[in-house]
């Protein structure tokens, strides 16, 4: 039997579960140096240039998009959350930036032709039913000028099913996120219930996404315009079996 949780998320369960609270844990699950790392990394893979039209989707609060626009990239973010896109809004004025931030969903893009490269960064990819999920993908496509390249982080299933840990804590001052995860073999869905302990408050929320593998990308990609599809590991280099996660890039 399937259990309920499988299902996709709803856009309100999306809202709540990238909250303040998630930026509040945001440099200890994913260091400034790690964020630097990364940046590099996509900057690298997606062959970004001064001047180069990227656009993040799912940006949450910024780490990725206001690194890349130090770097020189003229940068645009969508995120569903008003909470992070505040926080992204935040850091770009405090780094100097003008970065290009729009309250939105994924499924339903405002740009046409107009950007060189985008990317789904730390797993933004699968919240939805499959239907959906390939629509952010022609949403994506639609957005590229041709020949332009979308990149997708995509958490390596494998890996998961292999190294599998129920649960995963961090701490913040006194202040505590425990992420409780499940893998769902019929769905191919990973469940994640997240619970904040926090400033004397316990909130839980809870974050279901698709589990796809590099087959299954090749498929939805060319289905919606990409011409060439290419897999990485998270660092840029060759994708394993045991890489923590799978990052595709496509070409239009």
């Amino acid at each position: 039997m399937r259990d309920e949780t499988s299902t996709p998320v709803s856009l309100p369960e999306i809202i709540a579960h990238f909250s303040e609270d998630y930026f509040h844990f945001g440099n200890v699950v994913n260091t400034p140096t790690l964020s630097d790392q990364q940046a590099t990394v996509i900057w690298d893979l997606l062959s970004l240039k001064g001047g180069s039209s990227v656009l993040e989707l799912g940006c949450g609060y910024g780490r990725i998009s206001n690194r890349l626009a130090e770097k020189g990239a003229r940068v645009a973010g969508l995120d569903i959350s008003p909470a992070l896109l505040k926080k992204a809004e935040a850091d770009a004025a405090e780094r100097g930036l003008n970065v290009e931030y729009v309250l939105g969903d994924m499924r339903s893009l405002p740009w046409r032709d107009q950007f060189e490269a985008a990317f789904l960064w730390y797993t933004t990819f699968g919240y939805f039913d499959d239907a959906d999920n390939e629509r952010v993908l022609r949403e994506a496509a639609s957005s590229l000028r041709k020949g332009g390249r979308l990149l997708i982080d995509h958490a390596n299933r494998f890996a998961f099913l292999r190294h599998e840990t129920p649960f995963y804590v961090w701490q913040h001052n006194d202040d505590l996120r425990i992420d409780i995860v499940s893998n769902d073999v019929l769905s191919d869905r990973r469940n994640i219930e997240r619970i904040f302990v926090r400033d004397g408050y316990v909130r839980r929320t809870h974050l279901s996404f698709r589990q796809y593998g590099f087959s299954e990308f090749v498929r939805m990609l060319r289905s919606a315009g990409f011409v060439t599809i290419e897999a990485y590991g998270p660092d840029g280099g060759a994708f394993t079996s045991d890489s923590s996660s799978l990052v595709v890039v496509a070409h239009k």
